[in-house]
Order: C-alpha cells, then sequence, then structure tokens
C-alpha cells in the first residue's frame, strides 16, 4: 500500500505540466509545435532559453515537491530511499503520460534531474557527486554530438548505475531486498526514457535527429 500511496502522490505532481503552461504563456500549445513533445528541450527549440529553462525548473521542482512529501509521510521508514523512488516514478507517469492531456506528454529528462537532486542526499557530502557525475554524462555527449537526445539518454543511464553502485556500497541504508527493488523501478524507468526516445534513436540512426543550436524543424 505504501508503494501505490508513493506512486499516487508522486503522479499528481507529475501532472503539472509545465511546458505546456509555459506553452500557453506564449500563445502556444507546444504539443503542436516542434517534436510535439510537452518537455524541456522542444519547449527550448520553439520558444527559445528562458522557456526551456521555466520548463525545466518546474519539471525538477514537482520532482522535489514529491519527494519531500513522501519524505514527511514516511520519515523514520527504514525504506525510505525506495519509497521515494517510487515518488519519482509516479512523477515520471504523470509528466509522460497526464490523462487530461489524453496521455501526451513529455520523456521525463527533466524530472530524471530532479530525482539526481533529491537523491545526492542520502549520504552527505560523498553522495553529493551524483549532481555533477550525472550532469558531465549530459554536457560531454551534447558537446560533442550537439544531440540533446544522445545526452539525455547517457546521463539517465549513467545516473541508474550510480544508484546501484550507491546501494550497493550502503549509502541509502537498507537491506538487500529493498536495494534491488529500488533498482528494478530505476531500471524500469531507464527503459522508459530509452522507449519515449525511440523516434530520437530512429532520427540518429538516419542523420535527421535536430542538433543542439540548429534551425528548428516542425514534425
Amino acid at each position: 500500500m505504501e508503494r501505490l500511496i508513493c506512486l499516487a502522490v508522486g503522479y499528481v505532481c507529475g501532472l503539472l505540466q509545465t511546458g505546456y503552461l509555459v506553452g500557453k504563456l506564449n500563445h502556444v500549445d507546444i504539443r503542436k509545435k516542434g517534436s510535439g513533445n510537452a518537455g524541456s528541450t522542444n519547449a527550448l527549440r520553439v520558444l527559445g532559453w528562458k522557456a526551456g529553462l521555466m520548463t525545466f525548473a518546474g519539471d525538477v521542482l514537482k520532482c522535489v515537491a514529491a519527494f519531500l512529501i513522501t519524505f514527511f509521510m514516511y520519515r523514520g521508514s527504514d525504506a525510505l530511499p525506495m519509497l521515494t523512488m517510487y515518488a519519482g516514478a509516479g512523477v515520471t507517469l504523470g509528466h509522460n503520460f497526464p490523462f487530461y492531456m489524453n496521455f501526451k506528454g513529455g520523456k521525463g529528462i527533466a524530472v530524471m534531474a530532479g530525482m539526481v537532486v533529491v537523491n545526492s542526499f542520502w549520504h552527505l557530502p560523498q553522495s553529493l557527486l551524483m549532481i555533477p557525475v550525472t550532469l558531465a554524462f549530459f554536457v560531454v555527449p551534447v558537446a560533442v554530438t550537439k544531440y540533446i537526445s544522445v545526452g539525455s539518454l547517457a546521463a539517465y543511464t549513467v545516473f541508474l548505475i550510480e544508484m546501484v553502485i550507491a546501494g550497493q556500497i550502503g549509502w541509502f541504508e537498507m537491506d538487500a531486498a529493498r536495494c534491488y527493488e529500488l533498482y528494478g523501478v530505476l531500471f524500469i524507468l531507464t527503459t522508459l526514457a530509452w522507449y519515449r526516445h525511440r523516434e530520437n534513436i530512429k532520427r540518429l540512426a538516419a542523420g535527421t535527429e535536430n542538433q543542439f543550436g540548429s534551425k528548428k524543424k516542425e514534425r
């Protein structure tokens, strides 16, 4: 039941579609422009860096909100890192599949950034290293390839690896079964991120993916 509650809390928080709201402030339905995605990257390409930054910040903050709600609901629990991961999964589902927008949302990368932030506080100060490491695995691939999708998927995959390492060296202070469950939830989220980027992957293979800084294309 705790897991379902955390998923529900996260899903409700994830329903705040920052990209859609920012688009409406600019008299644009972001779902009908660019890639048709309601996330940060499309907001950046269609509406500019300010809109992209606002969208990213809002999507990160809704993940932080879900984490804090879950943290205070279940503080003292010996499964708290696992429960907050379920909340993060809920945010991802709400962000990617908002029921009131015909389940057409974003791809969950900014939400992942929020999960990196909140999970970097479990074993201070060492755990703070997760933030620059994950950021590096986003920035370097984007700088080299100019493809945001490549950096996004690299960062998500590295986040999964970091969390497994953190759990195995005892940063979460949970028993093995709960650590493995946390890894399983995050593995599913990582797989979902790759699936949500399937069209980007096809375009990368075909050489037609938009590069960062290039003129945006309507799709």
